[in-house]
């Protein structure tokens, strides 16, 4: 059971980097049978309706992030954002492990910490290339790979 809210949060951590990476993630795992969601309340994220929405949605996300008008992540829309998809992610993830609302917890709490670590982490990365482009895409990876790796272990 410790292991589900620990994937929780790590999978909240996602969503506070890449609001759209987590949900689009878990959608796929459900999609694809690694998340065992059917019959559940989460039993949406398997469909491909919502695999096509949050597919084209974190797609839009990296797109628009690379963007100089890109408001930052710690706006209250931004925030609001990324805590609503790591409470969403963290709970499917908990759902699987029977602990729906303590996924739910974790998620928020992985979102807040993944929000205000990877703005600092950023800044610092941008500041190291002496650009923010390289630094959006270093965080790009580290967000859809840790998505991935992060739903391939609870299947």
């Amino acid at each position: 059971m410790a292991t589900f809210y620990l994937l929780a949060l790590l999978i909240g951590i996602v969503a506070g980097l890449r609001a759209m990476a987590a949900p689009a993630a878990v959608a796929w795992g459900a999609w694809l049978g690694w998340l065992p969601v059917a019959g559940t309340w989460a039993s949406f994220m398997g469909h491909w309706i919502a695999v096509a929405i949050f597919t084209v949605l974190a797609l839009v996300e990296l797109v628009t992030d690379q963007l100089p008008s890109t408001p930052s992540r710690k706006v209250p829309q931004q925030f609001g954002a990324r805590i609503l998809t790591g409470a969403l992610s963290g709970a499917v993830i908990g759902t699987v492990g029977g602990v729906v609302f303590g996924g739910l917890a974790a998620g928020i709490i992985g979102a807040i910490l993944g929000t205000l670590g990877g703005a600092a982490a950023r800044a610092s990365l941008a500041n190291a290339f002496g650009k923010d482009l390289p630094a959006a895409l270093v965080e790009d990876a580290v967000a859809i790979l840790g998505a991935l790796w992060i739903v391939s272990l609870v299947a």
